[in-house]
């Protein structure tokens, strides 16, 4: 059982990003990873479709160039507060394992859209493995446009030992 001065951090924001989508990226992105479809690209053929632009392809919106913040200071990470105390109830390992993440979505991202990407610390919790006690950190990011729709949800899980 993980004491309240780590679980105090369930519920906290971790940080709001604010970024416009782009014909090129996405074209860029479309290309990286080999995918030919048309609605990506080609601007014609996206015009005539029942989206009327050209679209992102899914995980477009978590790409690293995409989290850059439109001004504003920046903010405290809290995260790094949860590992300070990670480390202070016998978690040694400070930047943890990447053990993943899962996307839900639910609108397409067009080119031209506004999209804001809000993250928090859903969940916290101790598990026994084989070689010792394990914590595990879920981050959930929630991604809306403009429009205030939901386009996505990323589910990330980092683990500490």
């Amino acid at each position: 059982m993980l004491p309240e001065e780590v679980t105090k951090f369930i519920g906290v924001n971790t940080g709001v990003s604010v970024f416009e989508v782009e014909k090129e990226p996405i074209k860029r992105f479309a290309d990286s990873i080999d995918d030919p479809n048309p609605l990506y690209w080609d601007e014609e053929y996206a015009k005539k479709s029942r989206y009327g632009s050209i679209i992102a392809p899914p995980g477009f919106i978590s790409i690293p160039w995409n989290a850059r913040a439109k001004g504003g200071e920046p903010s405290p990470d809290p995260r790094t507060e949860l590992r300070a105390a990670l480390r202070k109830v016998g978690y040694v390992n400070p930047g943890g394992i990447d053990a993943g993440i899962e996307y839900e979505f639910f609108n397409p991202v067009r080119a031209g859209d506004t999209i804001t990407a809000s993250s928090a610390i859903k969940d916290i919790f101790e598990r026994e493995g084989k070689t010792g006690k394990m914590s595990f950190t879920i981050n959930e990011t929630t991604y809306t446009n403009q429009n205030g729709d939901l386009v996505a949800k990323a589910r990330s899980t980092f683990i500490q030992r």
